[in-house]
């Protein structure tokens, strides 16, 4: 791993930190805010079922899916950002079996 001054590495984990209590505070709304506001969410419908019920059976998992995706994308790109990318890591070819 490349060696980071000590003012880029504070600025690199305040950001990660930062994105990583945004990703939790999406997933408690996710699954607690909906059981919290069930009443008033089942007006709501998705698919013909009630919002709160989707949510419970699906809506969750199907959150944090995409937050597991949107996290590799966002990592990636912070990553880049503060130049812990290798130049040669951008080949087609596969790291772990060139080893």
């Amino acid at each position: 791993m490349k060696k980071m001054d000590p003012e880029q590495a504070k600025a690199y984990f305040r950001l990660r930190t930062t994105l990583i209590m945004i990703y939790l505070g999406i997933g408690v709304l996710v699954s607690f805010g909906i059981v919290l506001f069930a009443e008033s969410l089942s007006s709501f419908t998705v698919m013909g079922i009630p919002l709160p019920y989707y949510m419970g059976s699906q809506g969750a998992i199907l959150t944090f899916i995409v937050l597991l995706f949107f996290n590799a994308v966002i990592s990636d790109y912070v990553d880049k950002k503060f130049g812990l990318v290798p130049k040669d890591s951008t080949k087609e070819t596969d790291q772990a079996a060139n080893q």
